[in-house]
């Protein structure tokens, strides 16, 4: 009995142990990722994540007193990792994770084929590593494609009742990432629909659907009511969720335009989607199961990344999984299919060149990086060709944190504004910890009152930020100008305790 167990055992770790291929792809992987582990604080979305992450430790209730608009994981996480050193070893052990799924998923749609697994394994790796898209950064989205993979891959793989509720936990956990995540669950309902051959298949597939959408909504609906015993389900609701539907159509013409105007390409991407999933469905007796599932992922990532029409670039990543599927069936395949690739992977780069997504250079980063490693560069000189403003920030951060305790509040207008929270780790005495949330969401009138009702410990007006109207009489009346040397913004230091 005992022999017969530790050869189960022996069986099951043989069938999860990684082949030498993906662990040295993940030994580069892990290898790339250590610059990130020694960069400045200087992205503007990290600092948000940081700060916002420092105020759930200090017992603040996201949303309701202190804001973004982001589903709330990325800043639990932020609060466990408490810097971003921490926080960047928290996504560097999450991809290596996200990968070893990957390959798995890579195992069930190229179950013959080591060639292709090998491919799309490594164009993965690669694409959520590097900077040309992000990749060594802390994005929502970077975090969801994991969650997102396994759902995928045990719906493929045995869609058993329990697989299907764990699949709808991982999309939930995917969607409380970020939003856009809910684009790809459709991804195997429609695979299953397209080859349904009956009306008992349509019985099962409606069945299967129904409990992937419970599974999915409970763990949404649990924040819900956790944000409701917090007395902020309105302001969750308000900042995750409804302002995201001005966001998608905020970089698509001004309000002045009419609904149509304004939502052309959301339209034209809908119909382009619903055109690809047509095809798909005539061509479908002879299109492989890995085809089908790669071209499906492929135009509804490419749709969630494209929804709001900005071009940052670690938008993108929500489309690599399904680009490696498709590179990988254009590198490997022998059979026509590998023409027809093509066609769906030409989407990718017209979608990059129509909204001229951004990229950042990979070789000068690690250039970079190497240069400090190695002595060439000192710290500054390395912080300084990541950000110009970074020793700025620093020298600014520290003063504050001299001049102030950890539970004061501390006022910060500029631009950099997140960044200074995050480096001093102090909070603001408002809800908004950046100028833009403040100007969006407020005005700068209303801030300018609570601040005179409730003065900070320090106000710091960072170089090169816009005057507040109004704010030069409370600074003059109840404050006194810190001066130093070393840095060149004003900091303003209440007179009574």
């Amino acid at each position: 009995m005992k022999y017969l167990m530790l050869k189960k055992i022996d069986r099951f770790i043989a069938k999860i142990e990684p082949p030498n291929w993906v662990l040295l792809i993940s030994s580069f992987v892990f290898l790339l990722r250590i610059p990130s582990l020694f960069e400045p604080y200087y992205y503007g979305d990290e600092m948000i994540y940081l700060t916002l992450g420092n105020a759930v430790r200090n017992g603040l209730t996201l949303y309701s007193q202190i804001h973004d608009n982001k589903p709330p994981l990325i800043y639990i996480l932020a609060a466990v990792a408490g810097n971003l050193a921490i926080y960047r070893a928290i996504l560097l052990f999450w991809m290596l994770v996200t990968i070893a799924i990957f390959w798995h998923l890579t195992k069930v749609l190229f179950e013959k084929n080591v060639r292709a697994q090998q491919v799309a394994v490594t164009i993965f790796a690669f694409l959520t590593t590097l900077p040309l898209l992000e990749g060594q950064i802390v994005n929502a989205e970077i975090f969801l494609i994991g969650p997102t993979i396994l759902a995928i891959l045990l719906l493929l793989k045995d869609p058993t009742k329990k697989h299907i509720i764990i699949a709808g936990v991982a999309f939930a956990v995917a969607a409380l990432f970020k939003i856009p995540a809910v684009f790809d669950i459709p991804v195997v309902i429609i695979y299953w629909l397209i080859n349904a051959v009956n009306s008992k298949d349509i019985k099962i597939i409606i069945k299967r659907t129904v409990t992937l959408f419970i599974a999915f909504i409970i763990p949404i609906a649990l924040t819900f009511v956790w944000y409701a015993l917090h007395n902020a389900a309105l302001d969750y609701f308000k900042a995750a969720f409804l302002e995201n539907i001005g966001y998608l159509s905020s970089w698509s013409g001004n309000n002045q335009t009419s609904f149509v105007v304004r939502n052309a390409p959301l339209f034209i991407k809908g119909g382009i989607v619903l055109l690809g999933l047509i095809i798909l469905r005539i061509k479908s007796s002879k299109l492989s199961k890995s085809f089908l599932i790669a071209a499906i992922w492929l135009l509804t990532s490419l749709f969630a990344a494209t929804l709001s029409g900005r071009p940052y670039p670690h938008y993108m990543i929500q489309v690599v999984p399904a680009f490696s599927l498709l590179i990988a069936i254009l590198v490997t395949s022998q059979k026509f299919e590998q023409v027809l690739a093509i066609i769906p992977l030409s989407l990718v780069p017209l979608a990059l060149v129509y909204y001229h997504f951004w990229y950042y250079p990979t070789f000068p980063y690690y250039e970079n990086f190497i240069s400090f490693a190695t002595g060439q560069e000192s710290k500054w000189q390395y912080f300084n060709n990541i950000d110009k403003s970074t020793e700025d920030n620093y020298n600014t951060a520290k003063l504050i944190m001299l001049t102030s305790a950890n539970s004061d509040k501390v006022f910060v207008w500029g631009e950099e504004a997140p960044t200074i929270y995050a480096l001093s780790h102090r909070l603001p005495p408002i809800k908004y910890a950046a100028d833009y949330h403040i100007t969006d969401f407020s005005s700068l009138p209303a801030t300018v009152d609570t601040l005179s009702n409730n003065p900070p410990k320090l106000i710091v007006l960072l170089h090169g930020s816009p005057e507040i109207p109004g704010l030069n009489i409370l600074l003059n009346k109840e404050y006194a100008q810190i001066s130093n040397s070393e840095i060149n913004s004003q900091i303003w230091k209440l007179l009574k305790n």
